[in-house]
């Protein structure tokens, strides 16, 4: 599967910092779910987004840096495969300036009918957009 990387950059919030002056855990945790509704917003259809929602099975993530209030941060993200109802979405949080990775994330994800919440196997009118 060859695979396409979506990126978006933002301004590290102040709301974004914790106690001891960088950026909290949880905050990557956001972003990395953020990054991934907006790459899918992106791509598909407002029919396609009616017919179906993600949900996380699991994160497995990696903090290598701080981050901190006012960094400009590039978020990088894409599938790596899919199989059945469940994908796997890979994201690199990095700073823009110094290209250090800061986080990266491998998240699974289960498709699921939005109406029924029911599993729904990945088709390949969706795996094209990707």
């Amino acid at each position: 599967m060859e695979t396409e990387i979506f990126e978006s950059q933002i301004i590290v919030p102040a709301s974004a910092i914790d106690d001891i002056n960088h950026v909290n855990n949880v905050q990557y945790l956001q972003w990395v779910q953020d990054i991934a509704k907006e790459h899918w917003e992106e791509k598909t259809s407002q029919k396609m987004r009616d017919t179906y929602v993600w949900v996380v099975l699991s994160h497995f993530i990696e903090y290598y840096h701080p981050a901190f209030e006012g960094d400009q941060i590039t978020l990088q993200t894409w599938i790596d495969h899919y199989r059945g109802v469940k994908s796997e979405r890979h994201t690199k949080i990095i700073n823009t300036y110094t290209k250090k990775v800061i986080v990266s994330a491998k998240t699974s994800w289960c498709l699921l009918y939005k109406e029924t919440l029911r599993p729904a196997r990945i088709t390949d009118e969706i795996v094209t957009l990707f």
